[in-house]
């Protein structure tokens, strides 16, 4: 007589759980990363063919109703200079990124460069691709 175990182990592994959970992970991310804006500052860009990727340490938005935002916080005119000196600090030669609506006067623009220039900060002007 042959004695029989009465549980045997099934030494195989199914991945078909770990595919869902990677693929659910996947969309998750995918949405994630296309609700993320960088500038939340809605402007319309000048066009340009020239594109620059240095990487700058913050932004100035000056939007077509003449408002002026270091990153996503408004700030007015006359207190723009200190908050650039109190964000930017003892950095050596830091970068800004100027974005400006397309519609904004060239006066305007113009005031946000002397103010870099004058303080010696690097100064990129944002535009969109040709």
């Amino acid at each position: 007589m042959a004695i029989k175990r009465g549980s045997k182990v099934d030494p195989s592994f199914s991945t078909s759980s770990m595919s869902d959970i990677v693929f659910l992970l996947l969309v998750f991310l995918l949405i994630a990363t296309t609700m993320i804006n960088p500038n939340a500052v809605r402007l319309t860009l000048p066009k340009s063919s020239n594109q620059i990727t240095e990487k700058p340490y913050t932004t100035v938005s000056i939007t077509s109703d003449l408002r002026y935002y270091v990153e996503t916080e408004p700030v007015a005119f006359s207190d723009l200079e200190d908050v650039l000196r109190a964000k930017l600090g003892p950095l050596e030669e830091p970068t800004i990124s100027l974005h400006c609506d397309e519609n904004v006067p060239m006066k305007e623009t113009i005031k946000v460069i002397n103010i870099a220039k004058d303080n010696r900060y690097r100064l990129i002007l944002a535009t969109r691709p040709n």
